[in-house]
């Protein structure tokens, strides 16, 4: 198969399963409202739909089975890098500072939509400065956050900020419930006007502690260190979904669901070690490594009446494509000037003509210390380049053991690596210098060791 050839395979690339009722255009749909909910260290094979056979996630199945799933959506490694990357659209080469930080001088998507009317909120996790308008400057009008003046335990007997004030539970409160409470109350306060809703959720991140529907649930545990056990992470799953169930039942109850764009992803791969099946192959969690289990997330997306029901989708999606995509269902333009490295997959959710993405470049440096080192490289649903060279088949060698050598590539093979060789090559001196500039000075062990649990 030649190129060319693949490319109008690649265009063709969403597989239709069914489809139910109509679906509507961007115009037919005045400023739909858009949550954006993005699950912390949860790869692609956890979810039942994507062929996951060890957690119950029947809230998902279900949106994905009355939506579109993606099978091939990919973010970066590490959590910071990916909420960068999909609050600007934009690639951690032209913003990326350091772990746990983001440039106040960025657009984010949630001022575009502030701009255009919409009541705007995130609630869940920040991990991105301590400032205490931080998020208010970026666009959300209001925040109930885990991790932004501070870091406590997040799970049972959680302290959380709310609009950057500092609040401790002390009487069995489990963050996640507290979390998912307050954004159903937005909802609810907003079911009239439009709304955006930003929903980086605690869960499924370690420590692996008990959920409340566990047998093991503690209500008067204290701290992130007792209770943990990877046979945890399961439970966390399942009590995510329930979360999500939750929220969604709520549009359900007041009547706001057919003009509700839903979205749901993950922000890098399970945490490592967990072992989760597919049937009968195992996948090992791969987070902050830049193979397919660090970087292959689920893709879920639902809007009754405004998005295909059953859809399958092949298509290559990248964390940047989240902002134009939003964007581009809202009816909200991409300010002159502003550029943005994601590309829209509007067209693929409501079935109009597309041209999906041929390629996914990784910049990838979290920058902890004084560690500098960066990863480069570029990919397609099978084939990845890597900026020193190394060829991998991703889909034969998902763990990049085995670098392809040139005498073992067909011609269409070939010409994969040509391709990518060009979109790496085109990506040369996008980096600005003086984000390298605001590097922090080589840090002590003990604040290396401190930043290593942090993620």
């Amino acid at each position: 198969m030649s190129l060319q050839t693949n490319c109008l395979v690649a265009f063709s690339a969403c597989v239709l399963v069914h489809l139910a009722g109509t679906v509507a255009t961007p115009s037919e749909v005045a400023k739909p409202n858009v949550i954006v909910i993005m699950a912390d260290d949860l790869g692609y094979e956890t979810i039942g739909a994507n062929g996951g056979t060890s957690y119950q996630t029947p809230h998902l199945d279900r949106l994905a089975a009355t939506g579109v799933r993606f099978e091939h959506c990919y973010v970066q490694p590490l959590c910071t890098a990916t909420r960068v990357q999909l609050m600007t659209g934009q690639s951690n080469a032209r913003n990326y500072i350091r772990f746990g930080v983001i440039d106040p001088n960025v657009t984010t998507f949630a001022q575009l939509f502030e701009r255009a009317g919409y009541a705007t909120a995130i609630v869940g996790k920040w991990q991105l400065g301590r400032e205490v308008d931080l998020p208010r400057r970026l666009g959300f009008q209001e925040y109930y956050l885990w991790q932004h003046t501070r870091r406590p335990p997040r799970y049972a007997n959680p302290g959380l900020e709310i609009m950057g004030v500092e609040k401790d539970f002390q009487n069995g409160e489990y963050g996640p419930d507290l979390l998912n409470d307050f954004a159903c109350d937005f909802v609810k306060r907003n079911k009239d006007k439009p709304f955006l809703l930003y929903y980086p959720l605690t869960l499924t991140h370690a420590p692996y502690q008990p959920a409340p529907d566990s047998p093991d649930w503690d209500p008067n545990a204290q701290g992130e260190q007792v209770n943990q056990h990877p046979r945890h992470f399961g439970e966390m799953v399942q009590y995510m979904d329930k979360l999500i169930g939750k929220l969604v039942d709520l549009l359900d109850e007041l009547n706001i669901r057919k003009h509700t764009l839903l979205i749901f992803l993950g922000d890098n791969g399970t945490g490592g070690g967990i072992r989760s099946m597919m049937g009968d192959r195992e996948v090992i969690g791969g987070k902050g490594k830049t193979t397919r289990a660090g970087m292959r997330v689920p893709l879920i997306v639902n809007g009754p009446g405004m998005v295909r029901s059953g859809v399958v989708c092949s298509d290559l999606v990248d964390s940047t494509d989240i902002f134009p995509t939003i964007c581009e269902a809202a009816g909200i333009p991409i300010p002159d000037g502003l550029v943005l490295d994601g590309k829209s997959f509007w067209p693929q959710l409501c079935g109009q003509p597309a041209t999906p993405r041929k390629w996914i470049y990784c910049w990838y440096s979290p920058r902890q210390g004084a560690d500098t080192r960066v990863t480069e490289f570029a990919f397609n649903q099978r084939y990845k380049l890597y900026r020193d060279g190394r060829f991998y088949d991703c889909e034969l060698d998902p763990e990049e053991k085995q670098p392809l050598e040139d005498s073992q590539l067909s011609e269409d093979t070939r010409q994969i690596k040509e391709m990518l060789k060009q979109v790496l090559n085109a990506h040369v001196g996008i980096r600005p210098a003086h984000l390298d500039e605001q590097l922090p000075p080589p840090d002590r062990p003990a604040t290396r060791q401190r930043r290593a649990r942090q993620q």
